[in-house]
């Protein structure tokens, strides 16, 4: 089990290729939602991911501010069916948080999440900002995750 924090130019051909699988496999086949999963934001974003033996277990998608949203987002979070149940969701939003926060030195992270998943990224720390909407037919909130607001619940 080996964690890696990878540019789209760092990344290798197996390994580009084994993301957008898993991806596609999870977001268009799995959730049975036809949606443009290639949108260009993949060759400015910081890919973090678990590999467990030759397979990704676990992947997000670091978007840097200024490049999508004003802010910083995480995005494409996905646990390979595989490897559910253990945690890695979990894991891996947490190590993508503290990477964007410290080495990004980005102070509010910007998601767009699925709405069945709120109380989940809620306890990540991240607050809706937004009503429910349609993205690609599957209901999303908007919400955002804030350094002075969660070093302010950690001093309370």
């Amino acid at each position: 089990m080996e964690w890696y924090i990878k540019t789209f130019d760092e990344l290798s051909n197996e390994e580009l290729y084994a993301i957008l699988k898993l991806r596609v496999n999870v977001f268009v086949v799995e959730q049975d939602c036809p949606y443009p999963e290639l949108d260009d934001y993949d060759q400015a974003s910081i890919h973090y991911f678990l590999k467990i033996g030759n397979e990704i277990a676990a992947n997000v998608r670091i978007v840097p501010a200024g490049k999508k949203y004003p802010v910083a987002s995480i995005g494409r979070v996905v646990v390979n069916p595989t490897f559910r149940g253990n945690g890695y969701g979990r894991e891996i939003m947490r190590k993508a948080i503290d990477y964007t926060a410290t080495v990004l030195a980005e102070p509010r992270i910007k998601i767009q999440g699925q709405e069945y998943l709120e109380r989940f990224y809620t306890e990540l720390g991240f607050r809706k900002v937004s009503d429910s909407y349609l993205e690609d037919g599957i209901p999303h909130v908007d919400m955002i995750w804030d350094v002075l607001e969660t070093e302010g619940e950690s001093t309370n």
